[in-house]
């Protein structure tokens, strides 16, 4: 009696302990993976959400458009942002910059002109572009050279970049100007480009100018060296020393041919936001340059140039010829070339 009671006590023992179900175990196991599996979906949902918007508003940041400033709404046309591929202009790129350009004819001043334009800190002119025949050979070149003088990504010594506030180069009208002059003239409208002329009202003393420049090409008067502009009286000296002689019989076609080319860029160009410069006045009256400023919006700046006139004083000291050429000129429209017209 006593062992039955001893072996129902330990099947009751056995009884109280069953094997645990191990379809229980797993499902437990499948719900735990499926709610850590839910909850590190919904961390990373939140953390690429959140760089999403961050990436979203950079965008926004850097895309959104620059705001004319306060102008004239005739104006706004001429305001512009490049966006130049070579830099970036940083903290200045909603800095609006005017696009010119300086048309003119050689020996006018213009090299003298535009020295001064450099001189301001937010004026960036870039040179005689167009005297390299290959970038004038036809309007796509033309065009193409243009836009990316434009874009602030044609690079001289006389870049601004960043924070130029205008941007333009010197043209002279011999280069493509006048034989593609309905091109330009739409180009220049179409992209708000604003037409700076400067021209000599003493034709003839640019004509001795051309001479005297054209005769040290080959004499190179300063230690075998030719320069067009030079930086100190000594140089200007030496190179004035050489009087030209000029063809008495060639002079009045001479002359009458570039008054009438400068009469036509004129006509071709009238449409243009324009400013019409000459060397003497702003020789005699330096306000024009405060004029220029005013036209390109630019702050006003006290202008300077290094450069050191050559021909200096009365034209007959200055031509070998002077009896044959006031005899030719006399009595004619061109009679008043042969008067002083400013002093130096």
């Amino acid at each position: 009696m006593a062992d039955g009671l001893c072996f129902f006590s330990k099947d009751s023992l056995i009884v109280k302990h069953p094997k645990k179900n191990p379809l229980v175990l797993r499902m437990a196991v499948l719900i735990f993976v499926m709610v850590c599996g839910v909850y590190i979906c919904s961390v990373c949902l939140r953390q690429y959400s959140a760089r999403s918007s961050e990436r979203l508003l950079k965008v926004q940041v850097v895309d959104r458009p620059c705001e004319a400033p306060t102008v004239e709404p005739s104006e706004k046309p001429y305001v512009h942002f490049p966006k130049p591929k070579t830099f970036s202009r940083s903290e200045c790129a909603c800095n609006p910059v005017r696009y010119f350009a300086i048309l003119s004819t050689q020996r006018s001043g213009s090299g003298w002109f535009e020295t001064l334009l450099n001189s301001h800190v937010n004026i960036s002119s870039n040179g005689e572009i167009f005297s390299v025949k290959v970038r004038r050979s036809n309007v796509s070149t033309i065009v193409e050279t243009l836009d990316k003088i434009y874009n602030l990504d044609w690079f001289t010594s006389a870049s601004k970049n960043e924070c130029t506030a205008a941007v333009g180069l010197k043209w002279m009208l011999n280069q493509g100007l006048m034989q593609h002059h309905e091109e330009i003239v739409e180009y220049f409208n179409t992209k708000g480009v604003s037409a700076v002329f400067l021209f000599r009202r003493n034709l003839l003393r640019r004509m001795i100018s051309i001479l005297a420049n054209s005769y040290d090409q080959n004499a190179k008067l300063l230690n075998g060296t030719h320069k067009s502009h030079v930086h100190s009286t000594h140089e200007a000296e030496i190179l004035a020393r050489y009087k030209p002689t000029l063809n008495a019989t060639l002079l009045i076609p001479n002359l009458r041919q570039v008054d009438e080319m400068v009469m036509k860029s004129l006509e071709y160009f009238k449409s243009t936001r324009h400013i019409i410069l000459y060397y003497e006045d702003i020789i005699k009256n330096e306000t024009k340059l405060m004029d220029v400023q005013d036209f390109l919006k630019v702050p006003r700046r006290n202008l300077n140039s290094r450069q050191v006139k050559i021909h200096r004083g009365s034209l007959s000291s200055q031509v070998e010829n002077w009896g044959d050429v006031e005899k030719t000129l006399k009595g004619t429209r061109y009679e008043s070339y042969l008067q002083e017209d400013y002093k130096m």
